[in-house]
């Protein structure tokens, strides 16, 4: 029997970035959406670069052993060159598709020639003397020097030869080419510049272009021999090796400003480079032939997300507008709907509102007397955050569990937290070597000293109500005394590692979730054994963790039918023999696909459990999650239709091969988009009063 394989993770990362560039090109869309993809996969490599580039490169310096990568060296050329090809393509849709598209709407981005327009020349000219010259400091690199290049900061290098000596002609030939950096000052103007318009023609240029057709001015004494745009990602670790003692939150506030100058993970160039030009960086800078990174002209372009659009909102993708259930509205109080029935929302097909409304409500409510929750992710300005403070200051007793490694969410988390505490809110920080990414939240009511009726949130996503309206993702009210009880324990817990919770309804990493799936997935297997209809439908954002993979491996092989709807990381290997039962599918759409729903068939009797939870190393193994069984009879059902029009996507899904190939289903009528077909099930829903 062949044995098991996986697909590298990182490898399988750039499979599903490719699949977010793939909506750049789709023409169904709108222009300004496929922009907005660009913009997307742009983003996201940038991070990857960051993180996970990063990681491998420490280890390829440092001779270290990477979980799961035996030859990280090996991964790190195979990246780069994925990469590599990626960009081209990036490249090819943004030039040959995007921008003469544009064209046709009279909107011209000027990006590899000079604007003929006096009325342009003359307004260039005037913006980079009033404009952008004030930010700029270009730097002559000499032999041995090396100036500091800012993460993710996007740098022209200048190739310089000084003025040609015309009483010495003989020097000409002898010229020795300079090298000088400047940084583009994107942090201080707009990446889009839009110039004077000209009859009905919008046109538009990069700051980078505006300073280059300048450059002349800053450097008088010399002649410019090219100019390319150039960027270093460097290591967004911060660093920390010890979590276990000392003060961890002092030691993540003062790692915070090594992020900005971490070891270099990778050197990003114009592909147009001229070669000694490169060559002279990789010595300054001491790059290596693989931390190279070949990109088109211009750096940083999730730029797109703020390109201009004269006709806004024309040509832009304007999400539904969100479904508002009538009777949560005509109860007035939340907490009233939900003692009635438990309640599910759908975000963001249903309204975030109810969230903040609950808070609010919890916040006012004479009877509250406490209120518990996580914090993972949060708005700026957080209207939840408000709302517990208002709870604080009511004299409710509030505790916030604050996950201050959050990635890249740290410094906001832990302003935040400062800014709680001195509203009088218990703060508990991170548990050294876990991260909390539970999304949870209690509100306990009495009365006299009598305990009330008490209500829980529970979600697949994070506290966010600027999210809630890119992300689809599921919540649940529940005022179900059994998890409450659940829950209580859970946050003593949090707050004392001593205490192992006792728990009746929820599952949690690093306590009982890893043993519940094997005993759900082994009493699948049974059921096939005995020719039953043994079948699983899993939903996640990433799938990676090992045991669990070969645990479906071997349900794959006993007769269990598997589907996988998994949007990011996928290690596990479809269409072999030892997984000719599953099935991977990828739904890339207008709308993030955040939701964690795991479906166990049980015969039928199908289990369908929602959970903060992907089945990654990081998930099961160094964090605390939760999952709970949805048993409401008409709350479950939604989510099985809602999961079958997924199924039956045959526009935005892909079935990933066993090649990590995003394939294109054929297109049969009817066609199913499953995100619009979830909008419109449950506006149907709504109005039909069910």
């Amino acid at each position: 029997m062949t044995k098991p394989g996986y697909f590298n993770r990182d490898i399988s990362w750039l499979s599903f970035n490719y699949r977010v560039l793939e909506e750049a090109s789709d023409k169904s869309l709108p222009i300004y959406e496929r922009l907005r993809f660009l913009a997307i996969y742009s983003s996201n490599l940038d991070e990857f670069y960051k993180v996970r580039v990063a990681e491998y490169k420490t280890a390829v310096i440092e001779n270290e052993i990477m979980s799961d990568v035996p030859r990280p060296a090996e991964i790190l050329k195979q990246i780069n060159h994925i990469v590599s090809e990626q960009l081209k393509e990036f490249s090819r849709i943004l030039n040959e598709e995007i921008l003469v598209e544009l064209r046709e709407y009279n909107i011209i981005l000027y990006q590899n020639s000079l604007p003929e327009a006096q009325e342009h020349l003359a307004f260039l000219k005037e913006f980079f003397y009033s404009e952008a010259l004030p930010y700029l400091q270009p730097v002559l690199m000499n032999k041995g020097t090396r100036p500091f290049m800012r993460d993710n900061r996007i740098y022209l290098v200048i190739k310089l030869f000084r003025k040609k000596n015309k009483k010495n002609p003989e020097k000409l030939k002898t010229r020795r080419a300079r090298y000088a950096l400047l940084k583009i000052p994107t942090n201080d103007l707009p990446r889009f510049i839009t110039l004077p318009r000209i009859d009905s023609f919008h046109h538009i240029l990069f700051l980078d272009d505006i300073i280059r057709f300048n450059l002349q001015e800053l450097f008088p004494g010399y002649d410019i021999a090219g100019s390319w745009s150039v960027k270093v990602a460097r290591n967004a670790d911060l660093g920390i090796e010890d979590e276990f003692s000392g003060n961890l939150v002092e030691k993540i506030r003062k790692s915070l400003n090594r992020r900005k100058i971490g070891m270099p993970a990778s050197l990003h160039y114009d592909r147009q480079i001229d070669p000694k030009a490169l060559s002279f960086l990789m010595k300054t800078f001491k790059f290596r032939k693989e931390e190279l990174v070949e990109t088109d002209k211009h750096q940083n372009l999730d730029a797109f997300f703020n390109f201009p659009n004269p006709y806004s909102p024309a040509l832009e993708w304007t999400p539904p507008p969100p479904i508002h259930p009538r009777d949560l509205d005509e109860t007035g109080s939340v907490f009233n709907a939900i003692k009635h029935k438990e309640r599910l929302l759908n975000f963001p097909y249903q309204s975030f509102d109810y969230v903040l409304k609950f808070f609010n409500e919890a916040a006012t409510d004479p009877k509250v007397d406490e209120i518990k929750i996580t914090q993972y992710r949060v708005a700026r300005n957080s209207a939840i955050v408000n709302a517990l403070i208002a709870a604080a200051r009511n004299k409710k007793k509030v505790t916030v569990f604050v996950e201050v490694k959050a990635r890249f969410d740290e410094e906001q988390n832990l302003y935040l937290a400062d800014l709680m505490k001195k509203a009088g809110i218990k703060i508990i920080y991170s548990i050294p070597g876990l991260k909390v990414h539970a999304k949870m939240a209690l509100v306990i009511r009495r009365a006299g000293g009598i305990r009330k009726r008490s209500y829980a949130y529970l979600s697949t996503g994070n506290f966010n109500e600027k999210t809630a309206k890119l992300y689809a993702d599921h919540g649940f009210f529940t005022c179900n005394d059994t998890i409450i009880n659940d829950l209580e324990n859970l946050f003593s817990f949090l707050e004392d590692q001593n205490q192992k919770p006792v728990l009746s309804k929820l599952w949690v990493t690093q306590l009982n979730m890893k043993k519940n799936i094997i005993e759900k997935i082994d009493r699948e297997i049974e059921i096939a054994k005995k020719g039953g209809n043994g079948y699983l439908l899993l939903k996640m954002n990433g799938l990676q963790h090992k045991m669990l993979i070969n645990k479906l491996y071997e349900a794959s092989q006993s007769g269990v039918k598997i589907d996988l709807i998994i949007r990011g990381i996928c290690c596990l290997i479809p269409g072999e023999p030892y997984s000719r039962n599953i099935r991977v599918i990828r739904i890339v759409d207008s709308f993030l696909e955040h939701a964690r729903v795991w479906v166990f068939n049980n015969n039928g009797n199908k289990e369908v459990f929602l959970s903060s939870a992907d089945w990654m190393n990081r998930n099961i193994n160094r964090r605390i999650e939760i999952a709970f069984e949805m048993e409401n009879p008409e709350l479950k059902q939604e989510l099985l239709d809602i999961l079958e029009l997924q199924l039956k996507d045959n526009t935005k899904a892909r079935i990933i091969d066993n090649k990590l190939n995003n394939v294109r289903l054929p297109a049969t009528e009817p066609l199913i988009r499953s995100q619009v077909a979830t909008y419109e099930y449950l506006k149907n829903k709504e109005e039909k009063g069910i």
